[in-house]
Parts: C-alpha cells; structure tokens; sequence
C-alpha cells in the first residue's frame, strides 16, 4: 500500500492541474479492486488507465484513476496497523524479519528444507541455495507473496472467494496444474489425513468436494464477521483458533491448507493493530497432533456442522498459540525501543 499512500500525499501538489467533477467515478467503482492490485504490483496510473481503457473501454484518463484512488482512500480511513509510527528504516526491516520468520516456519511446517537464514537470503537477496530444491526456494517466494495479499486484504471491507483464490495460487507458486487437483479453485476430490487413534492408524477424511462450496461460502460469512473483534491480544488469539481450527476441517483446497490457514486467521489479528502469531517450526509435531485431535474428535464436517464445536482441543490450540506470539511481538518490542534510543 506504500505506493498508494505516497501517490495520495502528493495529490495536494498536483490537484489544481485535475478537472472538477467526478464523472469516472461510476465508470470505475466496479474496478476498484482491480485498480488496488495494479497499484500494489507497481503499475503506474497511466498504465491502469490504458489497461482499463482496453479491457473495457471507459474512455477515462490517468488523472481520473488518480482522483478515484484519492477519494476512495479519504472516505475509508486506514486500519491502524503494528508498526505505524516507526521510522521507515526500522518500519521495512521489522516487516522484513517478520516476513523471513512467517515464511520459514509456516513452509517448515511442511516440511520445506530451507533454514532461516537461507529463507531470508533468498527473499532479501534473490539467491539460490546450493543444494536445495528449486521446489523449497519456490515455495518460500509464493509465501511471501501471499503476505503481501494479506496485508492488502486488511485496508479492505471484507474478504471474497476470489481473494481465496487468488491467495491460494500465490501459495502453490508454479506448482504443476491438475484438473483434478486444481490451483485458485475448491478441490475436485476427496482428501483426508492418517494419525493414530486408540493406538491404531485411522484415516480421517475432510469436508466432502460437494459440500466445500456451500461450506465456504458459510466460512467467508462468518469469518467476515469476525474481521474486526481483536482489539485485544485475547480476542485476537479467539479470532485465530476460530478461523484456523474451521479452515483446516474443512481443507477447502487440495494442497496448502496449513499454510493458508496459518495466513488468513492472521487477518482479524493484523486488522486489530497486533503483529501476526507465527507458530513455531520448533513445535511442529505438538501443533499437528493437536490439530489431528480436534478434527478427528469431531469428524467429518458436513454442510450445515458448527465449524468450532466447544473441546478441550481449542483451549490447549489457544495456549499454544500464546506461546507462540512471543516471537513477534518480541521483535516489535525490539524496534519501538530502538525508535526510543534515537530521541535525544
């Protein structure tokens, strides 16, 4: 959004060469999501206004995006965010440490082999690390993107399926295309998962590919809902257990459930003001065996199922995830004290 917001404060500049009057604003209202992704992708208002003019033939200028972007922004005024009023070389490389730290343990969790001085080499520096596969190195790359998305997605009113969508195709970055096993799309087929219950294997099989629309299309409801109640650390870590715990027994998509589950419950908790909650690579088998407990516990979900049925499981997901916060929030602590040290 920093281009965004740098283009606005330079409005007062340049706004006695724009025309009164608005009459783009319907023209481009309709496209104002598209306009946003543009801008975050580093297109100028120029090349909007010509891609605009192409696909749909509206006839506007790039004065008229520009007056568009601006208004827009003064009617909705910007979530308050973790770093705000840190100096811009603090502000970039706490984001750029959490970034390294968020991708690592998330893709770890996985079971990407890259370190976490390897991942932030190969996000900081674009390097390639001898000896591991190009897979891990594009994994890491789709992750980062995919917070870039997120980050998006907090300014915004709501999230919709092809935000879903679309943060699913950054997740699985140049992974190989199946119909069956679709990127940016509900699954096609059934998936499930194998633990140990009662001391035997047991296969445990998700939501259904026929009931995942109708699922989801109640999950994004709900979650929309609970966007904006983490104003506190308590209530952030609630909005997390709950979209994290729903999203992973549904398993919406093929591939890439954890990590996605792991970005979007970390959505209420950025819109709050607070850092996002990393879970640690570190306890990577206790946080799966909880996950193994919840959703086997409860079973397949169905159509019209509560998504979070009250368990033991979601009070001990709770404390793990307090846990794991410390990391973060340790590292915003860390840059508002160097702010501090350099008041005089």
């Amino acid at each position: 959004m920093d281009n965004i917001v740098v283009t606005v404060a330079a409005y007062q500049e340049i706004s006695r060469y724009i025309m009164p009057g608005k009459p783009f604003q319907s023209k481009l209202a309709p496209h104002a999501d598209e306009i946003v992704a543009l801008l975050e992708n580093g297109k100028s208002y120029r090349r909007i206004a010509e891609l605009l003019n192409g696909q749909y033939q509206l006839g506007i200028s790039h004065n008229a995006v520009f007056s568009f972007m601006k208004s827009r922004l003064e009617k909705k005024p910007v979530r308050r965010q973790f770093f705000d009023g840190l100096p811009r070389d603090i502000r970039d490389s706490l984001l750029t440490q959490i970034a390294a730290v968020w991708t690592h343990d998330s893709t770890a969790i996985e079971g990407n082999t890259l370190t976490l001085g390897e991942t932030l080499m190969v996000l900081e520096h674009g390097l390639t690390i001898s000896g591991k596969p190009l897979h891990d190195h594009q994994e890491v790359y789709g992750h980062a993107r995919a917070i870039d998305l997120i980050n998006a997605l907090v300014q915004q009113d709501s999230v919709s399926e092809t935000d879903l969508f679309n943060l699913h195709t950054a997740v699985m970055d140049k992974s190989a295309i199946d119909y069956l096993r679709p990127i940016g799309h509900w699954k096609r087929e059934e998936n499930g998962t194998t633990g140990i219950q009662d001391g035997k294997p047991v296969y445990m099989e998700y939501a259904s590919p026929f009931d995942t629309p109708h699922l989801m299309a109640r999950w994004l409801a709900e979650f929309n809902s609970k966007l904006d109640i983490a104003q506190t650390q308590r209530q952030a870590i609630e909005a997390y257990a709950w979209a994290h715990l729903s999203f992973v027994r549904v398993h919406p998509f093929f591939d890439g459930n954890g990590r996605m589950a792991r970005l979007l419950a970390n959505l209420p908790v950025l819109r709050g003001g607070h850092p996002p909650i990393v879970i640690d690579v570190a306890g990577r088998a206790a946080y799966i065996q909880l996950l193994w407990d919840y959703t086997c516990e409860l079973g397949t979900i169905r159509r019209n199922a509560e998504f979070v049925p009250p368990h033991d499981a979601v009070e001990q997901f709770k404390l793990l995830l307090e846990r794991n916060w410390n990391e973060t929030l340790e590292l915003v602590d860390a840059a508002r004290k160097k702010q501090e040290q350099r008041k005089p």
